[in-house]
């Protein structure tokens, strides 16, 4: 699973509300869910000065509160949490009240209580190999694709399973089931501003470079009134980060990082930097830190210890207290880096969440709602597959980042 972050930093604002509507799911049971409400602080440089006042407007309209800081101010804030923050070229810094963190394990244990309590069945090990679209040829794709065809029965290799409904909640293995249902794995995308990408891929993998440290001796990750921290993200575009050989190991600063000790086994941190695109093929399996082919790379312990000794004191030198193992994972990601909630068939329901999907916690109940309902809610209209005709495709955003 990847790092557990909740926040809602994003720069395509109709996500605002779907995050307004997860967070809602989060604090309904943190205890069960794991969850750590300590906040979100994101900073960036002077160029992303306008993408944050644009993006804390949107969060303050969708119901989720948030504060912006600039200039001088920004300094403050920050000293204010951490003293020995080292506020250079932080020009810009958005502190998300209702965010925070989730332990990954916890999460699932408690989604499964949850099951348990509402009489869910739960089938676990057991492998879906194709649907049964009305031809009698599992994985014919039958059924036209997106918006057409129905499915009669789900193939698995406990057997099949005839159904009413279907919904794919998939992650990384989305394309797979995308493909047996008839979806397209090209398409030509239409942009707001009239120019149109033919031929692009459907979908691209990401391989996430993700990894943990511990907590030297003597230092901590609190705030000044010994609380703990917010989760803390750092984008600056413009800052080179430098390796002890004095070689530049990346031309910007992009890290992430959130106390972590349900994961490192003491006290200690989590975090990672920007994903590297594979391409539109990728060896799901064996998927994360099984897969030889996707770990991170050998420059990211360094990196990633660097950008957090250019921000605080305390971590200027954490590069010993990096642990050594397997860090992998990968992601599907969509044309635009954007959800896509959808039906792909007249019955088959798609969550393809474009590596989102840890912190969307809601879109789940939001789902169940249209399935009793009937009706689409308002929070998942503005991510239909669509929209890639319809020239309302996303992608207008200031980051070197397909999360933001």
């Amino acid at each position: 699973l990847a790092c557990g972050c909740v926040r809602n930093l994003y720069m395509t604002g109709p996500l605002h509300s779907i995050l307004r509507a997860s967070v809602e799911v989060w604090e309904s049971d943190p205890v069960n869910f794991g969850f750590q409400q300590v906040g979100y602080v994101s900073i960036g440089e002077e160029n992303q000065t306008e993408d944050y006042i644009k993006l804390n407007q949107s969060q303050i309209d969708s119901g989720y509160p948030s504060d912006l800081y600039t200039g001088d101010d920004a300094h403050r804030f920050l000293t204010s949490i951490w003293p020995d923050f080292k506020t250079d070229k932080c020009d810009v810094v958005l502190h998300e009240h209702r965010s925070g963190y989730a332990g990954t394990h916890m999460v699932m244990w408690g989604l499964d209580q949850k099951c348990q309590q509402w009489g869910v069945q739960r089938v676990y090990g057991v492998e879906v190999t194709g649907y049964d679209m009305g031809s009698g040829n599992a994985s014919s794709g039958a059924g036209g694709g997106v918006g057409g065809g129905s499915v009669n029965a789900v193939e698995t290799t406990a057997g099949t399973i005839t159904c009413d409904q279907v919904v794919i909640g998939a992650g990384a293995w989305t394309p797979r089931h995308w493909e047996w249902l008839g979806g397209p794995n090209t398409l030509d995308i239409v942009y707001p501003d009239g120019h149109i990408a033919n031929d692009h891929a459907m979908w691209t993998y990401w391989r996430l470079l993700e990894g943990e440290v511990w907590m030297p001796p003597g230092v901590d990750y609190r705030t000044a009134d010994g609380k703990d921290a917010p989760v803390l993200h750092v984008e600056l575009m413009n800052t080179p980060v430098y390796g002890d050989d004095g070689e530049m190991i990346q031309d910007h600063v992009y890290t992430y990082t959130r106390y972590a000790a349900e994961r490192v086994g003491a006290p200690g941190l989590q975090g990672g930097t920007i994903p590297i695109p594979i391409g539109d093929s990728a060896q799901v399996e064996p998927y994360g830190h099984l897969a030889d082919a996707y770990q991170a790379d050998e420059w990211f312990p360094e990196y990633y210890c660097k950008t957090l000794g250019m921000l605080f004191k305390r971590f200027e030198n954490l590069e010993p207290y990096f642990k050594q193992r397997r860090n992998g994972g990968i992601g599907a990601f969509t044309p635009d880096n954007v959800p896509i909630f959808d039906h792909v068939a007249d019955n088959a329901f798609v969550i393809a969440d474009s590596n989102h999907g840890f912190k969307m916690i809601g879109v789940g109940k939001l789902t169940a709602d249209m399935l009793i309902t009937g009706d689409m809610p308002r929070e998942l209209t503005p991510f239909g597959f669509n929209r890639f005709a319809a020239g309302t495709t996303y992608g207008d955003r200031n980051s070197n980042c397909p999360w933001v």
